[in-house]
């Protein structure tokens, strides 16, 4: 199927409610990506196709389709896909997609090109089904069509079955656990849970487990999560709960709640997971006090540092000899790094605190990319510095902030990608966001350290071994376009370097 239509009205016609309201209105998932533009990212997502991933709107767009598939990467449907795309040919699979929360699901998917009056692939539509649950009974038709599945049925019976089994688990985990049952009653506590908040079994077992001690976990969120373990098998993950619990005080909990999927007896059980983060919590305060109280108390002096070296600098001696000059630029040099570093460090704390100041103006997203990266690319002649940035796009943010990830993504990607010359900054509009994109070609990174590379003080191990550092550029960046509401991500191959891109919504007239 290829649909024929004059792709410059595309913004127009997405705009129309009518429009809107009837894709709004589908069941099935649909996505528009832009095929004119790097990497053909998704510029439009209606309401059911953020409801089948879990993601939000501004999560969506900006990215390309494959960030469903997460670490799933060796599926042969991804090149199919990606040889549709590249042909401009309509493509029909089946595929493993991620959710949000982790959680696998089918998805039926097909993407058709849209082209325009001169027969140009412009656009992409894809529409997306669930079919998880079909899989589901076709796979367990295929199992039970299997000679080998009455034995291993009877085997499981026989052991998940016995009491003594769960309770033998759950009695060795050096964790608080707890076992409900589908109306919250608790059917087993271990000993560690019993001795941890010093109750006794009497007071736990076949109570509800909102009703325990003062009722500290009776939370409607909580609630809320719980209930939908069963019916939909998603988790509680990392709940935490603060509250002054009877016989130990104030403590931080963090909670964690999955079903237990066994057959017989057990079957439709919630397993609970209670750890006390309350010690940890409090080492994590005092560590961000340090570090504000000790960037506080070394800016001081070396403002006073930098002025006396700014002094020297203006009072050389005509006759002075070049290692004199060249060793005060060194001094001035390395007072520089210090104070940037000593920023972010204030820059962290202030983030941990919640007194991160952010004074909103409106202001051209293309020149500020133009001022940063050209100053960059004066201070490191060596480098080629591309930029492609023509969107006109007006952005109501902080434009000192925005200067400073620029600056950060700009000097990370001359950071480490050591033996290369090349650098490609790229910002477009994708949908009502601008894009920002920018490529080295250098080492790249792990699949691993990607899911902790905006982690504060996070530094992978081969890159601490080579560059100095602390860990916490990234995690700044991902802080300030997290408050502008945007979205920050990687995308990365060992070997082939690593593009950062960032969305920040256009302002409206």
């Amino acid at each position: 199927m290829e649909t024929y239509f004059d792709s410059d009205a595309l913004n127009d016609d997405l705009n129309n409610n009518i429009y809107l309201q009837a894709l709004n209105s589908a069941k099935s998932g649909i996505i528009i990506t832009d095929n004119r533009q790097p990497d053909n990212p998704i510029i439009y997502c209606n309401k059911a196709f953020e409801d089948i991933t879990g993601y939000s709107h501004n999560e969506i767009i900006g990215h390309n389709c494959r960030f469903l598939q997460a670490q799933d990467r060796s599926q042969p449907e991804r090149q199919r896909i990606k040889d549709a795309v590249k042909n401009g040919k309509e493509c029909k699979l089946e595929i493993r997609n991620y959710r949000k929360n982790g959680t696998l699901f089918w998805n039926e998917l097909t993407i058709s090109p849209v082209k325009n009056q001169d027969n140009n692939v412009t656009h992409f539509i894809g529409v997306q089904n669930d079919i998880t649950d079909r899989k589901k009974y076709e796979t367990e038709l295929r199992e039970e069509k299997a000679s080998v599945e009455k034995k291993i049925e009877e085997r499981t019976r026989e052991l998940h079955d016995n009491e003594a089994f769960l309770s033998s688990i759950i009695q060795t985990v050096r964790e608080s656990l707890l076992v409900l049952d589908a109306d919250y009653k608790v059917l087993s506590a271990n000993t560690h849970f019993l001795n941890s908040f010093k109750v006794t079994a009497e007071d736990t077992v076949g109570k509800i487990l909102f009703e325990l001690g003062n009722h500290q976990w009776d939370i409607e969120a909580l609630k809320v999560l719980l209930t939908k373990i069963l019916p939909t098998n998603n988790p509680v993950i990392d709940f935490e709960v603060e509250h002054d619990f009877p016989y130990i005080g104030k403590k931080i909990m963090l909670v964690n709640a999955y079903r237990v999927e066994f057959e017989g007896q057990y079957k439709d059980r919630i397993l609970i997971a209670i750890e006390d983060i309350t010690d940890k919590k409090e080492i994590d305060r005092r560590k961000d006090d340090f570090l504000s109280i000790a960037s506080h108390e070394l800016k001081t002096p070396l403002t006073t540092i930098k002025g006396f070296v700014q002094l020297l600098e203006r009072m050389v001696p005509e006759n002075s000899s070049d290692k004199f000059v060249s060793t005060l630029g060194k001094v001035s040099m390395y007072v520089d790094r210090l104070n940037n570093l000593i920023g972010e460090l204030l820059d962290t704390s202030k983030i941990q605190s919640g007194n991160i100041e952010i004074h909103k103006e409106p202001f051209q997203i293309d020149r500020l990319i133009r001022d940063t990266v050209e100053n960059l690319a004066i201070a490191t002649p060596e480098y080629n510095i591309s930029i492609s940035s023509d969107t006109k796009a007006t952005i109501l943010g902080d434009e000192l902030q925005i200067s400073q990830v620029i600056n950060n993504l700009v000097s990370n990607a001359i950071k480490y990608s050591p033996g290369t010359d090349k650098i490609d900054v790229y910002c477009n509009r994708v949908g009502s966001f601008v894009k920002v994109s920018i490529t080295d070609y250098g080492m790249g990174i792990s699949q691993q350290d990607q899911t902790k590379i905006f982690e504060r003080f996070f530094r992978a191990r081969d890159i601490q071994k080579k560059f100095p550092g602390m860990g916490i550029g990234l995690y700044i960046c991902y802080e300030i376009i997290a408050n502008h509401n945007g979205t920050l991500w990687v995308e990365s191959e060992i070997g082939s370097g690593s593009t950062f891109n960032f969305t920040l919504p256009i302002m409206q007239n």
